[in-house]
Order: C-alpha cells, then structure tokens, then sequence
C-alpha cells in the first residue's frame, strides 16, 4: 500500500484533474485511450512501481485526460499472471486508483467465446466470473487500508452499472449479451477438453486476466464494469488454430464500436462513495 501511495502520489502531480474513473483495456482494445480528450500521458516505466507490459497490442500508458466529459485514467495494457508477475503486481494499479480515490474501474478485455450463440466480434457484458488461475491476489497478509480480509463477492460486477451499458447497447441497435467469464492463467490457449469442462461448469467465455483485477477492486470497495469482446471462438467449437494476432486483429476490428460504447456509458456510472463494506471494515 506504501508503493501504491507513492505511485498515486506520482499521478496526481502530473494530472490536470484528478480522475475519479478507471479503464483498463485489454488486447486490441488500446484505440479507445486516444479519444481521451486534454490527455496527460504517463508511461508506465516512469511511474514508481509499476510493472512493464511485455505483451502486443499492450502500449502500457496511462492517460489522464476527459472520456464523455468525465475526468478518467486509462490504462493503455495490462499485465498478466502468465507475464511471470505476482498477482499482487498485477493488481498494483488497482490499489494506485484506491489511493487515488476513484469509485470505480470498466475492465476490458479479449476473450475466447466458449457459449455457441457468441459470434467474433460480440461485445458481451460481464455478468460474473470464475477464478481458475489457481491463486487470488488477497492471499498472505491483509495490509492496513486495503479493505476487508474476507470480501463478498457476490456481486462483483456492478448490476446497476450493467443495466446501464445493456440500455446503450439497445440504444445503439447492438446485440446486448451477458456471460460468465472464466480466467485461466494461460499462456496457453485451452485444449478442447478443457473447453468443454468450462461450458460444463457455466463459463460462456475464456481469458487470461481481469479476475484478478476485480476482486482486488471488490476488496478496495471500487464498483466494476466488465465488457469481453469476443474475439475468436475457443478451442474446439469450431475446429480452428487459435493466435493472438488473430485476437489482437479482431479486437482492432470493431475498436471504433467498443469505443461508441464506452464513450456514451462512461457519463452514466454514478460516482457515489466507496461501498459500506470497505467502510466499515478497514
């Protein structure tokens, strides 16, 4: 949390307003940071602490800047488990943005569609995921500030915010879709046994990052918003090679939609308090 203060710290001296909302962008998915509007852009090499996205089609930049007319900070990349990282470093920027005060985060990203009725290019809402990455971010100590050692996670993804983007989605003439995401800790894309064990347990979609990221911001009392697009279908549902410049490209491909969707949702995430449980339980 001392690091993380530090980065904040960072941040804020070089930010002309301070944000009160996050994105993370997933691969492919970095066009929509350019639309930020009075940007101030940060490298992540040069704020303290940070990782180092090692991934293409992950810039990794910050920019702090207007999307909607909101005050925002958005990650251009991620970091990933699979990158050899600790899941505490991969979640070091949720716990910058706890610092910073911000309410909430719209996590992003690519995913593998495992549900038949998902077609590449679908933007699918996240209604709920499954944690097979076969660690969590909270485990070891539970530092001063951070939030509840036992956090409930029984809506981790905000409904209201949801409800919010299914009616610009509907608005936009756009198939509104929700699904349960499953995060593996790759990099190996899943074996088609595999995939049919996820859709046995309820998973309609498959990736490499984002759980992680959301229950840290569950513990920290940040409101989420996940949106997977749907950039290939797993393993076995339609006896293809997968790649991940397949991935990246199909992402690329309907950035300019994912980045309509985003601007006209942003402005309807209320930015109320931090939830009671964080509250009352640091």
């Amino acid at each position: 949390m001392q690091k993380a203060k530090e980065a904040a710290a960072y941040i804020t001296a070089r930010v002309r307003e301070k944000p009160n909302l996050a994105l993370i962008l997933g691969s492919g998915l970095g066009g929509l940071a350019e639309r930020v509007q009075k940007a101030v852009v940060i490298p992540y090499q040069d704020v303290p602490h940070f990782p180092q996205s090692t991934v293409p089609g992950h810039a990794g930049r910050l920019f702090c800047g207007r999307l909607g007319n909101r005050p925002v900070m958005v990650m251009q990349g991620r970091f990933h488990y699979y990158e050899g990282y600790e899941l505490g470093q991969v979640t070091f920027p949720i716990r910058v943005m706890q610092e910073l005060g911000l309410t909430g985060v719209v996590v992003t990203n690519a995913a593998g569609g495992i549900r038949t009725s998902l077609t590449p290019g679908d933007l699918v809402l996240i209604q709920d995921h499954i944690n097979l990455m076969g660690d969590n971010p909270l485990c070891g100590p539970n530092a001063p500030g951070s939030g509840p050692r036992f956090p409930d996670m029984s809506e981790a993804y905000c409904r209201d915010w949801r409800e919010a983007a299914a009616q610009v989605m509907s608005e936009m003439g756009m198939k509104v879709l929700e699904g349960v995401y499953a995060g593996l800790s790759g990099p190996s894309y899943e074996t088609p046994a595999e995939i049919r064990y996820l859709r046995g347990i309820g998973a309609d979609m498959v990736g490499m990052s984002t759980v992680p990221e959301v229950i840290v911001a569950n513990q920290a009392g940040l409101k989420v918003l996940g949106i997977s697009c749907i950039t290939n279908m797993a393993a076995g549902v339609l006896n293809q090679k997968l790649s991940h410049d397949e991935v990246v490209a199909v992402a690329e491909k309907i950035g300019e939609q994912f980045a309509a969707l985003i601007e006209r949702v942003v402005p309807l995430l209320d930015a109320e308090p931090r939830n009671p449980q964080f509250e009352a339980q640091t």
